[in-house]
């Protein structure tokens, strides 16, 4: 007795195009369900209305093949959409299974608005580094047309999958392409942290405020600009922040104690933190200020946005509520606010993979290098080129999009 071979089995990628409409894809559903079909992938998107479904699917060898293609075309006719097959080869299909499992990353876009140029500049980098593209998708909300308002948000997020050739090289041509057409360029491994980190640490002096309150006493004392040469001189990374530290407080020496309430009354909040802190916080995120300035501000901004934990330097005033000059020790300097960091990540036993750390300032560094995911946020040249990320064109709460949050499933309640 002759047992017939086994007839083999046929992959195709199914494409259906045309006008969204309720129903589509449980039409096209139920066609392969009644046949019994296999589908290998699937993936489906909506732009302004407009769908397109791709799904990739086994079809049995024999006579079965046409009839199904036949009752998939009918349903396309049916339902005013367009139906189109490609075979794809058992080779082409075997080396698109064999790709699982390689390393992943993604791309994320901000801007005030995102253009063609910015768009194109990226794919650039990308197909330098022959990665391919496996998705794109819009996380912030729909843009009305003509002019942008003042606090607008745009970002898309894009999937690659490989290996860059030059992971390093990469980071400078997207720091490069950013400085250039001012937009933000965000690259990241595809890691599970991604998504569940625990931990964000700020730094407050023009991070969580758009201000350097060492400035603002300074100005208040009548020695503004002597103290805010030398920190722009500590920001640049040109002078050991302990020294800058000690030859600040020096010039504040016979300050009145009254007027740090009345600096800290008109400390302008940055644009988002105050969005960014309450959303995370409701995901069960802790939140740390880790400053290089004064708890005295520190502790009032923790009382204004939810801080859970603070650090900063303790303003040291004599008997007449004057302040001495003298810095009390230990200053928090850079490798103090990495120290910090690390502490409280083990007092919350979370991986240093899980925290989040936000800085402008070289003195930062530290602390943006032992994060998991380290921000330079609006910062110095110096610090955007050592930082993990850098953020410059909107808000602080751009970093819900580089954890990978839509608008859509964003607390907003400002």
């Amino acid at each position: 007795m002759t047992i017939p071979s086994p007839v083999a089995s046929e992959v195709i990628l199914v494409k259906v195009s045309g006008e969204d409409r309720r129903g589509l894809t449980l039409a096209f559903s139920n066609v392969l369900a009644q046949h019994n079909i296999s589908i290998l992938d699937i993936g489906q998107s909506v732009i302004h209305d407009q769908l397109n479904l791709g799904m990739l699917i086994e079809l049995p060898g024999g006579g079965m093949a046409s009839t199904v293609l036949k009752d998939l075309l009918y349903k396309g006719h049916e339902m005013g959409v367009g139906v189109q097959f490609t075979p794809v080869s058992a080779e082409d299909y075997e080396h698109w299974v064999s790709g699982q499992g390689k390393e992943r990353y993604t791309v994320t876009l901000l801007a005030r608005k995102i253009t063609a140029t910015h768009f194109a500049r990226m794919a650039e980098v990308v197909a330098e580094q022959a990665l391919n593209i496996d998705d794109i998708v819009r996380l912030s909300g729909r843009v009305p047309l003509g002019q942008v308002p003042e606090n607008s948000r745009a970002c898309v997020e894009i999937s690659l999958r490989g290996k860059p050739v030059d992971a390093d090289a990469m980071r400078a041509r997207f720091l490069q392409v950013a400085g250039e057409l001012d937009v933000d360029i965000a690259f990241q491994e595809d890691t599970l942290y991604r998504r569940n980190r625990r931990l964000i640490c700020f730094d407050m002096d023009s991070t969580l405020i758009e201000a350097e309150v060492i400035d603002e006493l300074a100005k208040a004392a009548g020695v503004g600009e002597q103290v805010a040469e030398i920190t722009e001189a500590a920001m640049r990374g040109e002078l050991d922040f302990q020294e800058s530290f000690r030859r600040r407080m020096a010039l504040l020496k016979g300050l009145k104690k009254s007027v740090l309430a009345e600096v800290a009354a008109q400390l302008p909040i940055t644009e988002g933190a105050e969005r960014l802190i309450r959303h995370v916080k409701t995901l069960g995120y802790r939140t740390a200020i880790l400053s290089g300035g004064f708890t005295y501000f520190g502790e009032y901004l923790q009382d204004k946005l939810g801080i859970d934990y603070v650090y900063a330097n303790v303003l040291a005033f004599d008997e007449h509520d004057e302040l001495t000059g003298e810095v009390i020790e230990p200053i928090v300097d850079g490798a103090r606010k990495a120290e910090l960091l690390k502490q409280i990540a083990a007092d919350m036993n979370i991986s240093l993979e899980q925290v989040i750390a936000v800085g402008d300032g070289a003195n930062d560094l530290p602390m943006l290098s032992a994060a998991g995911l380290g921000i330079a946020f609006r910062a110095k040249p110096i610090v955007q080129q050592n930082a993990k990320q850098a953020l410059s064109t909107i808000g602080l709460d751009g970093i819900l999009y580089l954890l990978g949050f839509k608008d859509q499933h964003q607390i907003d309640q400002l």
